[in-house]
């Protein structure tokens, strides 16, 4: 028997098409997630000794970034460029005295 997905509406599971099963068949009905977990969870997110020292080891485990000659050059100027933004920024607010 092929799985058929459902909307839980009104008290009742709507199908999203005819199920060809036999009466009597016994289903089991469980949500499906809809959102898709990216990081950790809270309980993941441990500050015990145990909790620190699985994050660092998985922190030492990552392959070093490399980068060209140009990717640095270029990060430098990005660098460079958000840094007088936010200069410039901050001396207009401190001159208008608006935030």
């Amino acid at each position: 028997m092929k799985t058929i997905l459902g909307t839980w509406k009104n008290g009742q599971v709507v199908l999203d098409m005819p199920a060809d099963w036999p009466d009597g068949s016994r289903v089991q009905i469980e949500p499906v997630s809809t959102d898709e977990l990216v990081g950790m969870t809270e309980e993941e997110q441990g500050d015990d000794p145990e909790s620190l020292a699985r994050w660092l080891a998985t922190f030492d485990a990552l392959e070093p970034l490399t980068m060209t000659p140009e990717e640095e050059a270029n990060l430098t100027a990005w660098r460079q460029k958000v840094k007088a933004f936010n200069v410039e920024s901050v001396r207009r607010q401190m001159e208008d005295g608006t935030p």
